[in-house]
């Protein structure tokens, strides 16, 4: 007996995936690069200012890291119809875990639209001291960065689950997925650090990224040309007669 498989659009999700994995690395690059040029570490006086001066560089950051929090929900769609084939429930819950992360991401940059409103509204200005509205500032840009950094163990969690179904996908290179898992890995380490130990400052993600990379440069290359593999379901499940048509065509 034979059966009809459905076989998702890999292609376009391929494609949908890559091109918001090249947005976001672009977005992501221009916020972080402009939040680290605001924002001094332990000087309250020195961020109030910058802040202050430079209002709508801030507030234009802080729309930049909305985009790439969306994006990071369309990238979890894409991927998740992407890896389907290898197993749908996984792929699922890959897909859940990046959205989660997005959405905590989305959530604590309300701490740096108090920063810059503490700065701008006339009531905030009125009601402290210029240090104690500074060290306010400070605070609210710190609690933003702490709330990115727990949010970045539920990341690499979902780069370990990817990484896995990468691995086992059997139409993208298994190193991809190795690479992805390592990547997940160092980012879990940083943010799990930052949140036990004070003063945690090792960095890991730096030197573990470049699966993330490699994954978003293999989609823009290789995603235009995918063909569907057969589910790995299918393949337990499909008689012998029905393996071998499925291969013929």
């Amino acid at each position: 007996m034979t059966t009809t498989e459905s076989r998702p659009p890999l292609r376009g999700a391929a494609v949908a995936a890559g091109l918001g994995l090249l947005g976001m690395t672009a977005l992501a690059f221009w916020s972080f690069s402009t939040f680290g040029d605001l924002v001094v570490a332990g000087d309250a006086t020195r961020t109030a200012r910058n802040i202050a001066d430079h209002e709508l560089s801030f507030r234009a950051l802080i729309g930049g890291f909305l985009i790439v929090a969306v994006l990071d929900v369309l990238v979890a769609v894409a991927l998740r119809t992407l890896l389907a084939p290898a197993g749908r429930s996984v792929a699922t819950f890959c897909a859940w875990l990046r959205v989660t992360y997005a959405a905590v991401f989305a959530a604590v940059l309300g701490n740096l639209l108090i920063a810059v409103r503490l700065l701008t509204d006339g009531a905030s200005q009125s009601a402290f001291t210029s240090r104690q509205l500074e060290a306010q500032v400070l605070t609210a840009v710190n609690a933003f960065q702490d709330g990115w950094d727990a949010a970045l163990v539920i990341f690499g969690l979902h780069l370990i689950v990817l990484g896995h179904l990468v691995f086992v996908s059997r139409f993208i290179p298994r190193t991809l997925g190795i690479l992805l898992m390592i990547a997940g890995v160092g980012y879990a380490v940083d943010g799990a650090g930052t949140i036990l130990f004070a003063g945690y400052d090792a960095d890991i993600a730096r030197f573990t990224f470049v699966g993330e990379a490699l994954l978003m440069g293999w989609l823009l290359w290789r995603g235009p040309h995918l063909t569907a593999p057969r589910t790995h379901e299918s393949i337990r499940t499909a008689s012998p007669e029905a393996a071998q048509t499925g291969s013929s065509t």
